[in-house]
C-alpha cells in the first residue's frame, strides 16, 4: 500500500505541547528508549504517562514500592537547561539520551546505584557521575531527567521537586535532542532494537552519518546512541509506557503492534490506540512504514488518513518491499525484496548473517527507510549484509564441549517463538534446550498459555523463577504456571538458579544449542554455562572446545 510518492521534507522536532508529558501510570519497560531503562544498578521507579515514556536491559528492576507520578516543570523556552542531571545515569536507555547530548556539547551529571563499565564510560565523555543517590548530587540548577524506573521516593528525585528544577522523562530529553533532525522513530512490541540498529548500521554504510539512540548496545557500532551532527536521527521508540507519543518522526516505523505492556495499558484496545496516536504523529509530508504480515501493524496502516503516505513491507502479497523466495542456511539467509522506484518494477537479493524470519521482515523495514532516504537498493542491502546482530538478540555466548550457547532478550510468547525458531535453524538437527526467565509477574499470568506454546519448539525447557523488575510478588504466579501448562513436554520448574544450569548441562549433548531467555538477569547465565560445560568437558578427558 503506496500513498502519495512525493518526498518527504526534512525535520521532525520534540513535541512541545502538553500532551508530550507523559501520563503518570505504571512503569514500563522499554530501553533506549525503548527496552527498559531499568538495570539492576538502577535506582527503584518513578514517572510515566497516561501514554508517555521509558528505556532497557535487564528490561527494567525497580525495586518495590508502587511508582509515583511525576509532573514536569515547565521546560525552557529554547530546550533543556544545563546541566542536565540524569537520576539513574547507568541505564541502557538514559545513558544512550545522556551519550548524545554530550556529544552536542551540553554539560551532563548523574547517578546510578552501581559503579559500571557503562557509568566509566559517560565519565570519560566528560560527564560528571556519581555511583549512589543521594540529594547532594543533584545540581543546583538546571534540567533532572528520570526514567520510569526511578520511584518517587529516590532522593534525588524528591531534592530536585523540593528545589523547583524541571524534571522530565528521558524521551523528553530525547525528543529535545533531537530537535530540528530528520527523525526516524522506530516502534513495534517486537523488534525495535534490531530494526533500529539494522537502520542505523545501515545508513552508516551508505554515508549518511545517521545521529542514533538505540536501546542495546550493536557491534558493529560500538555503542548504544552517538551525535553525528548530520540531519538524519534514528531513534527506538518505546511503546511500553506511551513514551514514543513524546516524538514527531519525520518516518515512523512500525515493526509489529501486539498486546503487551497490560500492565499500563489495561486493554488491547488501548495498545492499539496508542500506536494510531503515534502514527499520527508523523510529520505531514513524512511516511509511516509498516509491516504486512503483522495483523496490529496492517491494520494501523490501514487505518491512516488517505492523505497521508504509507510503505508497507514483508511476505503478504498486499506489501509494498515484499519478501520472497527466502532460503536459510545455518545463521545466513537469502531473500529477494520486490518494490516499485519512480513507479517501475525492481528487485534485490537481500543476505543477512543473523538468522530467522523476524530478522528478515526487520531488515525489509530498514530497506524501506534507506529507500525513503535516497539510498541506493543495492547499497542499502550491501548494508545489511553486514549487520551482526545486537546484543542480547539472539547473541553468541561461547561454546563449551561441543554445545554452542546464545542468548536472547525475548520476554513475550512471540518474542520467544521467533528466538526459538531462529535457534532450530541453526541447530539443524540437534537438539535445541531452553533456560526461561519468565519476566513480570503481570505478564506471566496474562501470557502462561502462550509461553507455553512458544517453548514448546525446544526440545527441553527449563523455567526459572518470575523476574518481578518493578513489580511485587505474586503468591499464585511463577514459573510454574508456564510448565503446568506445557503437558507432555520435557520442561521443568527449577526454583534454585544454580540447579537450573547443572539440569540444563546434564540434558545438552556435543553438537546441541543452548538458549538462555528473558529480560531480566538470565543473560548473565550464558557465560556460566560456557563455563560448566568447559569444566564438563575437562572432566571427560575430551579437552572442550574453546570459544
Amino acid at each position: 500500500m503506496t500513498r502519495d510518492p512525493h518526498r518527504p521534507g526534512t525535520t521532525a522536532g520534540q513535541h512541545s505541547s502538553p500532551d508530550s508529558i507523559p501520563p503518570a501510570g505504571g512503569a514500563p519497560e522499554g530501553s533506549g528508549i525503548s527496552t527498559d531503562d531499568t538495570t539492576a544498578s538502577t535506582e527503584p521507579t518513578a514517572p510515566t504517562a497516561p501514554t508517555g515514556p521509558t528505556a532497557s536491559s535487564p528490561e527494567d528492576a525497580g525495586q518495590g514500592g508502587a511508582p509515583a507520578p511525576v509532573v514536569a516543570a515547565p521546560r525552557p523556552v529554547g530546550g533543556l537547561q544545563e546541566p542536565v542531571h540524569f537520576i539513574g545515569i547507568g541505564g541502557a536507555g538514559m545513558s544512550a539520551v545522556a551519550r548524545v547530548l554530550l556529544g552536542q556539547g551540553v554539560r551532563v551529571s548523574g547517578s546510578d546505584a552501581a559503579e559500571s563499565k557503562g557509568l566509566r564510560a559517560l565519565a570519560a565523555l566528560g560527564a560528571v557521575v556519581h555511583v549512589g543517590h543521594e540529594a547532594a548530587a543533584v545540581p543546583d540548577r538546571g534540567t533532572v531527567v528520570v526514567s520510569s524506573a526511578i520511584r518517587a521516593t529516590n532522593p534525588e528525585l524528591q531534592e530536585a521537586r523540593r528545589r523547583g528544577l524541571p524534571v522530565i522523562h528521558r524521551s523528553e530529553a530525547l525528543a529535545a535532542a533531537m530537535a530540528g533532525q530528520r527523525v526516524v522513530a522506530v516502534a513495534g512490541t517486537h523488534g525495535k532494537t534490531t530494526t533500529t540498529a539494522m537502520i542505523t548500521v545501515l545508513l552508516r554504510q551508505a554515508g549518511l552519518a545517521p545521529s542514533f539512540a538505540i536501546g542495546g548496545d550493536v557491534a558493529a557500532l560500538g555503542v548504544n546512541a552517538a551525535w553525528a551532527g548530520g540531519d538524519v536521527f534514528v531513534a527506538e521508540a518505546d511503546e511500553s509506557d506511551g513514551s514514543f507519543l513524546n516524538y514527531d518522526p519525520s518516518i515512523a516505523v512500525v515493526t509489529n503492534a501486539e498486546a503487551d505492556h497490560l500492565d499500563h495499558y489495561g486493554t488491547a484496545e488501548a495498545v492499539q490506540e496508542a500506536f494510531r496516536r503515534f502514527a499520527g504523529r508523523v510529520s505531514e509530508d513524512g511516511l509511516l512504514v509498516a509491516c504486512a504480515d503483522d495483523p496490529g501493524s496492517a491494520a494501523l496502516a490501514a487505518a491512516v488518513p488517505t492523505r497521508r503516505r504509507v510503505r508497507t513491507y514483508g511476505y503478504a502479497g498486499t506489501a509494498d518491499i515484499r519478501i520472497s523466495d527466502t532460503r536459510a542456511l545455518g545463521s545466513t539467509t537469502n531473500s529477494v525484496l520486490s518494490f516499485a522506484v519512480d513507479g517501475l518494477d525492481a528487485q534485490q537479493e537481500l543476505q543477512l548473517g543473523v538468522p530467522g524470519r523476524h530478522n528478515i521482515l526487520n531488515a525489509a523495514a530498514a530497506f524501506t527507510v534507506a529507500l525513503e532516504l535516497g539510498v541506493d537498493p543495492a547499497v542499502a542491502a550491501a548494508g545489511l549484509s553486514l549487520f551482526s546482530g545486537a546484543a542480547r538478540r539472539f547473541e553468541a555466548r561461547g561454546e563449551g564441549d561441543g554445545v554452542r550457547v546464545f542468548d536472547d532478550y525475548a520476554h513475550h510468547p512471540t518474542e520467544v517463538h521467533a528466538a526459538l525458531t531462529a535457534a532450530r535453524t541453526v541447530a539443524g538437527e540437534r537438539r535445541v534446550h531452553v533456560l526461561f526467565q519468565p519476566h513480570l509477574f503481570s505478564r506471566t499470568r496474562e501470557f502462561a498459555a502462550g509461553f507455553a506454546d512458544a517453548l514448546s519448539l525446544a526440545d527441553t525447557t527449563t523455567v526459572l523463577p518470575v523476574y518481578a523488575a518493578r513489580e511485587d510478588p505474586v503468591d499464585d504466579v511463577g514459573g510454574w504456571t508456564i510448565t503446568e501448562r506445557m503437558i507432555g513436554a520435557e520442561a521443568a520448574y527449577v526454583a534454585d538458579p544454580e540447579e537450573a544450569l547443572r539440569t540444563v548441562v546434564g540434558r545438552a549433548a556435543e553438537g546441541d544449542l543452548v538458549l538462555t531467555i528473558g529480560a531480566g538477569d538470565v543473560t548473565q547465565y550464558g557465560v556460566r554455562l560456557v563455563g560448566l560445560l568447559r569444566d564438563r568437558a575437562a572432566a571427560a578427558g575430551s579437552g572442550g572446545v574453546s570459544g
